[in-house]
């Protein structure tokens, strides 16, 4: 692995506890973790429970006892490290989203594309696919239970920028973060869109705002969606979007609106997703991630309305493994079964999904609403 703050010790939960969770055809074995300060990266090794620990991203592809490198750093440098590990016959989990640029993420799809040739397979993590209440709403859209889809709108709301003293991290720089709202939060709603539908958006329409221009500096290190400003050390700009809003289009013609936003107050990691359709209707609330809600709209209005579904029961997409109904899972579950699904693949010698190029098509997704909203929000095509 490469990284180990926030979304390394995610991904190192689910690596950790997978093997004793799921019967596995492959065991995962945690080699080493890599990280710039070999202070730092020695304990989080002996924190999350990898054998070694590298300051050489470049030295952990190399070794010999790697076989798949997971990277957990900012989007700046997720290129660089997936093409290398690709090339060095690794395979690669690379975190959300896939790059910074369309660019980038299509050199990365196409590394991917030659190494699949010679076994070596890659894979994005977009984890909420993982969650069993949409997987079971991805089934239910599949069987037809809400018919054609008419309507997609997914929020994706946060509030830890409201502060303006909150200081400049790395995520409010572009040349490290790529875009703000949009691809750290927007990625995961669109991703989860075009999953649950079962198609693509094929054009957007947009708004994006930065509403603190200026931040103080960082002091020190930042962890997770924390850290401190510098005092005296001054200001610096943000150079990211603080919340974007767009509409959609998909294939089909069926309609998306999307918003995504660091400064929704009270907000802490609201990701809903609803999808209607002329059968029916699905309604998801991450902070309620153990529910679904559903209405059949087949049903006579007298006692039609939507129902809840508690995701908990065994024959609900993976929870087969865990615990008895009733007994709720939580986010760091979604690492959990990411990591189940990719070893399952690797061992068939099948495509992972989401793919790289699943990836890219996220990605393009994003280019298209900033170019919209540089456009003042004029309709912009998603090449296919």
């Amino acid at each position: 692995m490469v990284g180990y703050a926030f979304m390394g010790a995610a991904h190192s939960q689910g690596w950790r506890t997978v093997g004793h969770v799921f019967d596995l055809p492959l065991t995962p074995r945690l080699a080493a973790i890599c990280g710039r300060d070999a202070s730092g990266v020695r304990a989080a090794a002996a924190r999350l429970g990898w054998a070694a620990a590298e300051t050489d991203w470049r030295a952990l592809i190399a070794r010999d006892d790697v076989d798949l490198v997971d990277i957990c750093t900012p989007g700046d440098s997720h290129a660089e490290i997936a093409v290398a590990a690709l090339e060095a016959g690794k395979h690669v989990l690379c975190e959300k989203p896939l790059a910074n640029s369309v660019e980038e993420a299509e050199v990365m799809t196409e590394a991917a594309e030659r190494a699949a040739a010679n076994g070596q397979l890659a894979m994005v993590g977009f984890n909420y696919r993982r969650v069993p209440a949409i997987a079971l709403a991805r089934r239910m859209v599949a069987d037809g239970c809400i018919g054609t889809l008419r309507h997609v709108r997914a929020h994706y709301l946060q509030d830890w920028l409201a502060d303006p003293a909150f200081p400049l991290t790395w995520r409010l720089q572009k040349p490290h973060a790529g875009s703000g709202a949009l691809g750290d939060l927007g990625a995961h709603a669109v991703d989860l869109a075009q999953y649950l539908a079962g198609e693509l958006v094929t054009g957007v329409s947009a708004l994006t705002e930065t509403f603190v221009r200026e931040r103080p500096l960082l002091d020190g290190a930042s962890s997770g969606l924390s850290g401190a400003g510098g005092g005296d050390t001054g200001t610096g700009p943000v150079t990211v979007d603080d919340a974007a809003l767009f509409t959609g289009r998909f294939a089909s013609g069926a309609l998306a609106s999307f918003e995504a936003t660091r400064f929704a107050t009270g907000r802490k990691n609201a990701l809903t997703i609803e999808l209607n359709g002329s059968h029916g209707s699905l309604a998801f609330d991450l902070e309620r991630l153990n529910e679904l809600s559903f209405h059949d709209h087949t049903e006579p209005a007298e006692r039609a309305g939507f129902r809840r579904i508690l995701a908990t029961e065994p024959g609900h997409p993976y929870l087969e493994a865990w615990w008895p109904p009733g007994h709720g899972l939580g986010y760091e579950h979604t690492f959990t079964h990411q990591a189940r699904d990719l070893v399952s693949a690797l061992a068939e010698g099948a495509q992972p999904r989401p793919s790289f190029a699943d990836g890219l098509q996220v990605q393009r997704v994003l280019a298209a609403v900033e170019e919209s909203a540089a456009k003042n929000s004029v309709y912009t095509p998603i090449p296919a």
